[in-house]
C-alpha cells in the first residue's frame, strides 16, 4: 500500500500537483516510515511549495534513514539556501559532492553559496570601513599631518557597496516546460516587466534600494510566448515557458548541439488549428503543417527509433492506468533510458539508470 501511495505521489509531482504529491507521500510515510525516499521526494514537494523548513526536517529524516543519500543532501541545501542560511547550505552541498562527485548540480549550488557568502562579507566589511572612516574624522585628537590643511585618508575615503549584480536565477524543466525562478522576494506587480519573446526572456525588476535588477536571456530553443506564466511568489518570481518542441534542453542560453533527443510527447490534434498572436517573432501555418506530416506519415515507413516511439506511444494510449503509471516512473526515475510496462515491479523501488551498452550516463546542470 505505502509503494502505491509513493507511485502515486510521483504522478502527482511529475504532473506538477506538488500539494497533493506532499500528501500522498505523508499517507505512504504514515504506513511506512523506514524509506528515505520518500522522505527525500516529500522533501522536493515542499521546496515546490515554498515550504523549506518542512524541507529541510524531511531531508534530515532521509539522512537519519540512509546518511549516504546525497539527494537528501541536495534537497537540504537547496531549503537552506532559499532560507539564506548559506553557510549550512554550502555544508549540505559538500556532503553530498562528496557522495556523488559526479552530480554537476552540486558544484552549481557550492558557487551560489560561495557567491552569496562573498557578498555577505563584503557589505560587512564596507559597513565597518565606512564606520571607522565616520569616527576618525569625528575625533578630536590629531597627528601630525604633511599638510595642514590637507584632510587625512580616513576622513575622505568613501567605500561604496558593492553594486555587482549577483547572479540570481535558477532553472528546471519538465517534459513540456521551461521553469525560470528569479530569487527575488516580495516584488510587486508594478515592479516587475517580463517580456517573453519567442527566444529571449527579459526581467527588469525594481529594487527596494531603488536600484534596477535586469535578467537578459537568449534561450537555447522556441518557446511558445502566448501559453508561457509568470508568477509573483513571496520568495522568488517563477516564470514558466512553454517549449515549442518536447525536446529536453542541454543547456539554458545559447545554441546547442544538433543531437538533442527527442522525448515522446502527444501528437497535436490536426484538425485543430493553433493560431500565435504576433508576439512571436514570426507566424507558421500549423493547420498546414500538421496535413503535410499527417501525409508524410502515410508514405513514408517509419523505422529504427520512430518506429519505436510509435509503438511505445501506442502502448502507452491503449494501456491501463497501471501500465501508465509503470511508464511514466520508469521513464522519469531512470533519466529515460529505461521504459516498463510492469507496474507490479517499477512500483516497488527506484529505477536505476540503464544507458545502452557502449554509452556512459552523465548528469547535465540544472
Amino acid at each position: 500500500m505505502a509503494s502505491e501511495l509513493f507511485g502515486q505521489a510521483n504522478d502527482e509531482f511529475i504532473n506538477e500537483n506538488y500539494e497533493k504529491a506532499a500528501k500522498l507521500y505523508t499517507d505512504a510515510i504514515e504506513l511506512e516510515r523506514n524509506r528515505d525516499d520518500t522522505f527525500c521526494n516529500r522533501a522536493q514537494a515542499y521546496i515546490k511549495l515554498n515550504r523549506f523548513k518542512e524541507a529541510v526536517e524531511d531531508a534530515n529524516e532521509a539522512l537519519v534513514l540512509n546518511p549516504n543519500n546525497a539527494k537528501a543532501f541536495l534537497r537540504k541545501g537547496m531549503a537552506l539556501f532559499y532560507l539564506e542560511e548559506y553557510q549550512p547550505a554550502k555544508d549540505a552541498f559538500s556532503e553530498g559532492l562528496k557522495i556523488d562527485a559526479e552530480d554537476n548540480n552540486f558544484k552549481t549550488w557550492i558557487r551560489k553559496c560561495e557567491a552569496e557568502l562573498d557578498l555577505s562579507q563584503q557589505n560587512k566589511t564596507a559597513t565597518s570601513q565606512v564606520g571607522v572612516s565616520g569616527t576618525n574624522s569625528d575625533s578630536k585628537e590629531t597627528t601630525s599631518t604633511p599638510a595642514e590643511n590637507e584632510p587625512s585618508k580616513n576622513s575622505q575615503r568613501v567605500v561604496p557597496l558593492p553594486t555587482k549584480q549577483k547572479s540570481r536565477y535558477d532553472w528546471y524543466q519538465t517534459q513540456t516546460h521551461v521553469v525560470i525562478s528569479i530569487l527575488l522576494k516580495n516584488v510587486k506587480q508594478e515592479d516587475a516587466q517580463i517580456n517573453i519573446q519567442e527566444k529571449t526572456l527579459s526581467a527588469t525588476v525594481k529594487l527596494p534600494t531603488g536600484s534596477d535588477y535586469s535578467l537578459e536571456l537568449e534561450l537555447s530553443h522556441p518557446i511558445v510566448p502566448e501559453q508561457s506564466v509568470t508568477k509573483l511568489l513571496k520568495s522568488k518570481i517563477e516564470i514558466k515557458l512553454k517549449k515549442q518542441e518536447g525536446i529536453q534542453w542541454k543547456k539554458l542560453e545559447g545554441e546547442e548541439p544538433l543531437d538533442v533527443k527527442h522525448v515522446p510527447i502527444p501528437v497535436p490534434d490536426p484538425g485543430k488549428v493553433q493560431q500565435y498572436p504576433s508576439s512571436s517573432h514570426y507566424t507558421r501555418n500549423w493547420d498546414k503543417l500538421a496535413k503535410d506530416a499527417e501525409e508524410e506519415e502515410k508514405n513514408e515507413k517509419k523505422e529504427g527509433d520512430a518506429a519505436l516511439n510509435d509503438l511505445f506511444q501506442k502502448i502507452y494510449a491503449d494501456g491501463t492506468d497501471e501500465t501508465k503509471k509503470a511508464m511514466m516512473k520508469s521513464f522519469y526515475e531512470s533519466g529515460g533510458t529505461v521504459l516498463s510496462t510492469n507496474w507490479s515491479e517499477i512500483g516497488v523501488k527506484k529505477t536505476e539508470v540503464k544507458p545502452p551498452d557502449g554509452m556512459e550516463y552523465k548528469k547535465w546542470e540544472s
